[in-house]
């Protein structure tokens, strides 16, 4: 495969997404929900394994950070930040549950989780759906084609028409880019 190739195939994924009303409709609300709970002083925690643990910081960096604007910071972590938990939480209680324990700590009823995974099956990102879903969070999926044991669980599920793990992740991290351009608009207009 050569690059002009594999840029193509990037773009027809991206193209996909575009022609689907009803994924376009899935990211705005998903945004709309992230920006009301930041209007009430809530956060939006984030979580995923490997490049979708890099796309969960980096989205919370440009949220907690800045992204366009000039303006306040906005509370919002990936869960996987503190290396010494995680590895002391995956050693005594099993890396299935370092994201679900984090969750009955911080998470709080009209936080949001954005649970990111490709296939939409990893074990610890399940559990950390159903723990967000006992504290009362709302739950936004980012997922491949099929979405997995996640399509059923969460609020929104954004599954990217793909089944290739470089292509999903390179949509997710444009939709993630498009909710902090839209959360910078909504909230600091």
């Amino acid at each position: 495969m050569n690059v002009s190739s594999i840029i193509e195939e990037s773009i027809a994924v991206k193209k996909k997404i575009l022609q689907d009303a009803e994924l376009l409709l899935k990211i705005q609300r998903a945004g709309q929900v992230m920006a009301a709970a930041f209007s009430q002083d809530n956060k939006v925690l984030f979580c995923g394994n490997g490049g979708s643990a890099a796309d969960a910081q980096h989205i919370a960096a440009e949220l907690s950070g800045r992204f366009n604007k000039e303006r306040r910071p906005l509370f919002a972590e990936a869960l996987h930040v503190n290396s010494s938990y995680l590895t002391a939480v995956g050693n005594d209680y099993g890396f299935e549950n370092i994201y679900s324990r984090m969750l009955e700590a911080a998470g709080r009823e009209g936080d949001v989780l954005v649970a990111i995974s490709t296939s939409g099956n990893s074990s610890n990102i399940i559990k950390a759906i159903e723990a967000a879903r006992k504290q009362g969070m709302a739950i936004i999926g980012m997922s491949g084609e099929k979405g997995g044991k996640m399509s059923d669980l969460c609020d929104f599920l954004i599954n990217v028409p793909s089944e290739k793990t470089p292509r999903i992740q390179e949509s997710h991290i444009t939709i993630g880019h498009i909710w902090c351009e839209m959360l910078e608009e909504i909230l600091f207009p």
